[in-house]
């Protein structure tokens, strides 16, 4: 089987998604029409000639642009369904999606709207799909700690439809200290603390991340390797970084995939899995990072075994769910030709 097939075939799950961030052009010129929305652009094509970014704040303005289509329940719920239906062509068995319920509530649509369709769009894919899922409620972190809070508040009522808290948006200048409180009353309600650190922000983000956040998985965790104390810590807590090879090159955080960081983690002996981050203005879908990453930097099928295997291993699921993915992979890895390395 070729590497492509292998990639293409390969049980996986996906740890770092933004579902606003799966928000095809297509989809976007759709809902914009259905909600009667004037957009700044005139074609599809023309809105993806505008997806080339110098960094992180360049996508996150137009990011914030195409969500505003997102108005009614319907809208979220097509949104989630069409990246999941993705998700099941890429034999994605897992995913855990990350929401910003502040990109929506800030433009007066209410919280249980947001909810309501992302989650009946996550049950609804587990029936006809058989694909598992779970909710991340990511906080702003360009706004402020009290606007956290608000969020906090609004998502207790639908506390079980919601497994995680996360901090995500602009990195520098915003560190994670800023939200130490709103992440204890989180943990207080339930929710697992997780966090964007390191991407364009610096180690000592991860630290605090670490520290102060408690949190237990590492989302991006690139500039780790600034710090051999960091990275040895990160080992010794046992926690993932959720890796996106696409996103990095498209908002330069990494020049050239033949210079990404992920083989040398790995060496390192740091727990690292692969993610699309935000697929629809990335340049592709999870298969397509794995495909990607795996061309420049020769990684094996061995390799990308243990990043599958990374993917499941790492994921908020029961250990028992995770046993059912793990036995998948395992049973198809087996029966690959060269098993042992190739």
């Amino acid at each position: 089987m070729n590497m492509i097939n292998f990639i293409n075939n390969l049980p996986k799950a996906e740890l770092h998604l933004h579902i606003e961030g799966s928000l095809e052009p297509e989809l976007v010129f759709a809902l914009a029409k259905r909600n009667n929305i004037k957009l700044k652009y005139n074609s599809v094509e023309q809105l993806k000639a505008a997806y080339e970014f110098d960094c992180l704040q360049d996508f996150l303005d137009i990011y914030y642009q195409g969500a505003s289509v997102l108005i009614t329940e319907a809208d979220f719920y097509d949104l989630t369904y069409s990246y999941l239906q993705k998700c099941a062509a890429q034999n994605i068995r897992h995913t855990e999606i990350m929401f910003d319920p502040q990109t929506h509530t800030e433009r007066g649509i209410a919280f249980k709207t947001v909810i309501n369709g992302i989650s009946k769009a996550c049950i609804d894919a587990k029936e006809k799909l058989n694909i598992s899922s779970l909710l991340i409620m990511s906080y702003l972190r360009h706004l402020t700690e009290e606007d956290a809070f608000k969020t906090l508040e609004e998502s207790l009522p639908y506390k079980h439809l919601i497994t995680a808290v996360g901090l995500d948006s602009s990195e520098k200048g915003n560190p994670p200290s800023k939200f130490e409180r709103v992440f204890k009353a989180s943990v207080k309600e339930g929710y697992i603390p997780l966090a964007h650190a390191g991407e364009e922000g610096p180690s000592e983000y991860i630290w605090e991340a670490l520290d102060i956040l408690n949190i237990k998985r590492i989302d991006h965790g690139n500039n780790c390797l600034h710090d051999k104390n960091l990275i040895q810590e990160i080992i010794k807590r046992d926690l993932a970084l959720t890796v996106c090879p696409l996103s990095n090159t498209a908002l330069q955080v990494v020049d050239d995939l033949k210079n990404h960081p992920l083989k040398k983690m790995m060496d390192l002996g740091l727990k690292v899995t692969v993610n699309s981050d935000d697929p629809a203005y990335f340049g592709g879908q999870l298969n397509q990072n794995f495909i990607e990453i795996q061309k420049a930097l020769e990684l094996s099928k061995r390799q990308l075994y243990e990043l599958a295997k990374n993917s499941f291993k790492y994921s908020l699921l029961s250990n028992n769910e995770k046993q059912i993915y793990l036995d998948e992979l395992k049973t198809f890895y087996s029966k690959q030709d060269n098993y042992a390395n190739k």
